[in-house]
């Protein structure tokens, strides 16, 4: 073998790789938000960064809320030490019951001042975009996980027409719901006064035919991983409208 040559200059460096940097915090036993992020978000400019944190299931309130303090070594594995555009903490209920506020401070602890998205917040800022007010909501979980969801979006002003939960306690099993059947459930909880229908959970495969149930129901419809991915993107500055993905990805972010 010949000598190593050792080059002697260095290659010119790009500030970053890619121009703009989204961080995404995931339950280890997520099956839905990268693949939803990676297809939304992800581009030649946006780079998505994911980590994995504990959960062990059935979804509770009580398994949920023990995820919190996971939540700042979580966000210091995403390329530590380097700035991030935004992150997004990956998980509707969880959010919910630890509290968006709660989760900024435990997010920004490792990551300081970084624009923190939770698919819940995303939603509400969603909706406000889209005009409604009068809402219903569909979602994967039981009565007792469903009950801090509907004290949450009542907390924000919304009037809940109808409130719809399909009783399942693995995030596993929500992931594997048929996309064609949610469209079907999404007509049945939708009220006849709802001026938008707000389905949630990231393990749902819901973004996929967000187009579809708009159609179906004849209104908006803002689901967890749409809305967050919009408010990512929008934090980004990529204001590129997506109707294949649903109303809501046609609109400025309004931060309100």
């Amino acid at each position: 073998m010949s000598d190593i040559h050792l080059h002697a200059e260095r290659p010119p460096l790009d500030p970053r790789p890619l121009k703009k940097r989204v961080g995404l915090v995931i339950l280890a036993t997520d099956h839905t938000s990268e693949v939803d992020f990676r297809r939304m978000v992800a581009s030649e400019t946006i780079g998505v960064y994911g980590a994995r944190i504990p959960y062990a299931n059935p979804t509770t309130p009580e398994n949920l809320r023990k995820m919190q303090p996971a939540l700042t070594a979580g966000a210091a594995l995403i390329l530590p030490g380097e700035p991030l555009d935004a992150i997004c903490y990956s998980c509707t209920s969880a959010s919910v019951v630890i509290g968006d506020a709660e989760i900024e401070a435990a997010i920004q602890a490792a990551k300081p001042a970084v624009p923190v998205v939770t698919p819940p917040m995303a939603a509400i800022r969603g909706l406000r975009a889209l005009g409604a007010k009068r809402i219903s909501i569909l979602t994967p979980y039981t009565v007792e996980t469903s009950r801090p969801m509907a004290a949450y979006f009542a907390g924000h002003g919304f009037d809940i027409a109808s409130f719809t939960c399909l009783g399942f306690e693995d995030d596993r099993e929500m992931a594997r719901i048929r996309p064609a059947a949610l469209v079907d459930l999404a007509r049945e909880a939708t009220h006849p006064e709802a001026e938008a229908l707000f389905i949630s959970c990231t393990a749902l495969r819901s973004t996929l035919v967000a187009a579809d149930i708009e159609r179906v129901i004849g209104r908006p419809v803002v689901t967890s991983n749409q809305a967050s991915a919009w408010n990512c993107l929008r934090l980004c500055g990529d204001d590129t409208a997506h109707p294949e993905w649903g109303r809501l990805m046609t609109l400025p972010l309004g931060l309100a």
